[in-house]
């Protein structure tokens, strides 16, 4: 049975590491369940026996990366002391993970995301909750010791990470900005629409 198993996850990361490169390679257009067969080689079957459709993985891509993303920021924010650190770490690492991984974060940043997220938001939310709760205790906790401005913790997540996004956007649409630039200038400047009075 455990290696049935193994060999299940060994076909869902083939089939997830194919469906990456194509879409890297030809966009959401040259994602088709042949594509990923020939480039991926398993089988047809194999692809809807676990994702159920083109579609299934897809979603499947997209929450492998979000999770891998997610995690990134936990750990980046989880690790910092006070709300200033922590809000520099969190920015640096997205963009970090943007430079890191631009196929991923293309498709992150992409119209078939968004529609998703629009679609599947509170499935999302609740599939990646592990990932989430953390960086909400923290966003919490500091608002509550007056080091966060005494908002919300959606507020406080979309003033932080709303610019962000709109850069990694950017960057992986256009192309015109430095990501390294945008690391050094972005945390103070956000830093102080979230800046609280004991901060």
């Amino acid at each position: 049975m455990i290696r049935k198993q193994q060999r299940g996850e060994a076909t869902v990361d083939q089939v997830l590491d194919a469906a990456l490169r194509i879409y890297a390679a030809s966009g959401e257009s040259g994602l088709t369940v042949d594509a990923i067969t020939k480039a991926g080689g398993v089988s047809s079957g194999s692809i809807y026996h676990h994702f159920g459709s083109l579609h299934g993985v897809v979603v499947a891509l997209t929450q492998r990366w979000l999770g891998r993303l997610l995690e990134q920021l936990t750990n980046a924010i989880t690790r910092s002391d006070d709300a200033r650190s922590g809000v520099r770490a969190v920015i640096r690492a997205y963009l970090e993970f943007v430079q890191t991984h631009p196929d991923a974060a293309r498709l992150l940043h992409s119209v078939t995301a968004d529609r998703e997220g629009m679609d599947r938001a509170e499935q999302i939310r609740d599939a990646q909750e592990a990932r989430l709760s953390p960086i909400a205790e923290w966003i919490n906790a500091r608002t509550e010791s007056g080091e966060l401005a005494a908002l919300p913790a959606p507020l406080i997540e979309s003033l932080v990470m709303g610019p962000v996004v709109a850069v990694a956007r950017r960057y992986v649409a256009v192309g015109d900005i430095d990501l390294d630039e945008a690391a050094r200038e972005l945390p103070d400047h956000i830093w102080q629409s979230v800046a609280g009075p004991a901060a």
